[in-house]
C-alpha cells in the first residue's frame, strides 16, 4: 500500500471504494465543487483489491465495500452498489447485475442472457428500473446513505454505443432512446447514479466531520 499523504492544506480526502477512474470523474462532475479531494483505490493499492460483495441488497454491498476500505485506511470512504431490476424476472438481475451470466461475464454476455430471459415478456411486463445506493462512512459512529432510481423498460435489442453494462437495453421513461444512445449530460440528469449523487452532494455540503 502506498504511503497516505496528509497535507492539511488540501481538501478533505474522500476515498472511492473502486479503482475505476471513470467513476471518480462522474462523481467529480456533480460533487467536485465541495471541499473533498476524491481518491480511488488505485491511489493506495497496486493491484487494486477485489472486495467480495456478499450482501443480499444494494445497501448491504455498498456498506461492505465502504467498511472494508475505511477499516484499512481510516479515511472517509464512499462506496456505491447499483444494478438493474426487471419486473417480469422478479427483480433479476438485481445485486448480481455485473455477474448475471457468470463471475467473469462480459457486458455482452449479461445483455444476451437478459434478452433471452425476457423473450416471453412484452409491453408493460418489460418494465424495469436502475437502482443505486451510495454509502459514506466518516467514522465508526457516523455514516450516511442515499438512493437513486431511474424507471424505464427493457428494449428488444441493444441500441447505442455509449455507456456500459445494460445501458444499450435500458430505455428510461420519457425517452425513446436507450441509455447508451443518450448524451452524457442527459443521462446524468435522469440516471439512478446521477440522482443518488445529487442527494449525496446535499448531505456532504452540510455534514461536519
Amino acid at each position: 500500500m502506498n504511503e497516505i499523504k496528509t497535507d492539511q492544506s488540501q481538501n478533505r480526502i474522500m476515498i472511492i471504494a473502486s479503482g475505476n477512474a471513470g467513476k471518480r470523474d462522474e462523481i467529480e462532475k456533480i460533487c467536485g465543487d465541495l471541499d473533498f479531494s476524491f481518491k480511488t483505490l488505485r491511489d493506495y493499492w497496486d493491484p487494486v483489491p477485489q472486495i467480495e460483495e456478499t450482501g443480499e441488497t444494494f445497501l448491504e454491498n455498498a456498506f461492505i465495500k465502504a467498511q472494508w476500505v475505511f477499516d484499512r485506511l481510516g479515511l472517509p470512504t464512499l462506496a456505491d452498489d447499483s444494478g438493474l431490476q426487471v419486473d417480469c424476472l422478479g427483480g433479476e438481475p438485481g445485486v448480481r447485475s455485473a455477474r448475471y451470466a457468470g463471475e467473469n461475464a462480459t457486458d455482452e454476455q449479461n445483455n444476451r442472457k437478459l434478452l433471452k430471459k425476457c423473450a416471453e415478456c412484452s409491453g408493460q411486463r418489460r418494465s424495469a428500473r436502475f437502482r443505486c445506493v451510495i454509502v459514506c462512512i466518516f467514522s465508526p459512529e457516523k455514516s450516511i446513505a442515499v438512493e437513486g432510481m431511474c424507471e424505464g423498460k427493457i428494449g428488444y435489442s441493444p441500441k447505442g454505443n455509449g455507456g456500459f453494462g445494460y445501458d444499450p437495453l435500458f430505455i428510461p421513461d420519457g425517452y425513446d432512446m436507450s441509455f447508451a444512445q443518450l448524451d452524457s449530460a442527459t443521462k446524468n440528469t435522469v440516471s439512478h447514479r446521477g440522482k443518488a449523487l445529487k442527494k449525496l452532494k446535499e448531505k456532504l455540503r452540510n455534514i461536519s466531520v
